[in-house]
């Protein structure tokens, strides 16, 4: 069995928390960062200048989080998220609709990839609660406003100019209040690759946003989100991720469900859940966000509620089972 752990972390600005944090996975991150070589990863000037053109909001905080780094130049050049090494992940998402509106999402990936902290912050006035990546990037997470995101990878090979998905993620929650906001981030701050964000809001309004550096943002109305936008571009991965069986699964379930509550058990297991953790393609956790309540975190066998007024602080140890299991196994 392979371990890890989950840490919920609250800090309203960022300081000695967010220090600890950057100490203990920043050498995994350089690792990755320099994986091909420092010269193929854009410089500071240029990083910077990036995140100054379009998403220039978040300038101080990210001279702040460099100042925290120790002033580090690898650091400062890899923070902005411009340009980083591609990376492929699986993940399915889902929106309840009906009364109390929820996302739902399973989170597939590398176990021994995972960052695991739960940070709870108030970065801009605005109170956040979102599972972390690249240190101050979001993979999925709710604001105050109750506007909720998540990402899936959009299945397709194509790198290019643009930003690491969680930053634009960020962005989102420190900045916007609904759906459609997101939705116009979206559509103009560029990412580096093909990525499928959904968005909720308070209202009960839902978007998903298929994104790429090579052509323009597509803004849908999908409930279901899986690891493919208009087609199976990526064949290979498709098949390896079962992209479309997942989505044909949740669309069903979806139909047939009379409540967020009813549709939950179906991210907990097969085809949704994953357990090829030997073979780097595992659910490493669910996430429910609801927007007039807060976040819950769920495991086969374990469950963390977090909310804004109650949020929780420690750690939890997950275990994943390492040895691989046949992919007709888990379909």
């Amino acid at each position: 069995m392979l371990e890890r752990q989950f840490e919920a972390v609250a800090e309203d600005s960022p300081g000695p928390r967010w220090q600890q944090l950057f100490q203990r996975h920043w050498p995994a991150y350089r690792r990755w960062f320099l994986s091909e070589g420092a010269r193929e990863r854009p410089y500071y000037l240029a990083a910077r200048r990036a995140l100054r053109v379009h998403m220039p909001e978040l300038l101080p905080l990210y001279e702040r989080l460099c100042e925290l780094a120790g002033g580090d130049d690898t650091a400062a050049r890899f923070l902005p998220l411009y340009c980083p090494p591609a990376y492929v992940s699986g993940c399915s998402q889902a929106v309840w609709p009906g009364a109390g509106p929820a996302l739902i999402r399973n989170y597939d990936y590398d176990p021994a990839l995972l960052e695991g902290v739960i940070l709870k912050s108030r970065w801009h006035g605005r109170e956040v609660i979102a599972m972390s990546d690249c240190l101050w990037g979001v993979v999925d997470g709710i604001n105050d406003a109750g506007l909720t995101v998540s990402l899936t990878f959009g299945g397709r090979r194509i790198v290019g100019q643009g930003f690491g998905m969680p930053l634009i993620l960020r962005y989102i929650l420190e900045f916007c209040e609904s759906a459609r906001e997101a939705a116009m981030v979206l559509s103009r701050v560029p990412s580096h690759m093909a990525y499928n964000i959904t968005a909720l809001d308070r209202q009960g309004e839902f978007l998903t946003v298929h994104v790429g550096p090579d052509r323009p943002a597509v803004v849908r109305a999908d409930p279901v989100t899986t690891n493919h936008q208009r087609s199976v571009e990526w064949r290979e991965h498709g098949r390896a991720t079962a992209t479309r069986e997942r989505e044909r699964f949740l669309n069903f379930r979806l139909r047939e469900a009379n409540s967020a509550g009813e549709l939950i058990p179906a991210f907990l297991r097969s085809p949704i859940y994953h357990v090829a953790y030997g073979e780097g393609f595992g659910t490493l956790y669910t996430a429910v966000y609801r927007p007039g309540s807060g976040a819950s975190y769920l495991w086969p066998e374990d469950r963390w509620e977090q909310s804004f007024g109650a949020f929780q602080e420690g750690v939890r140890t997950v275990r994943y089972p390492t040895a691989a299991v046949p992919r007709t196994l888990l379909h």
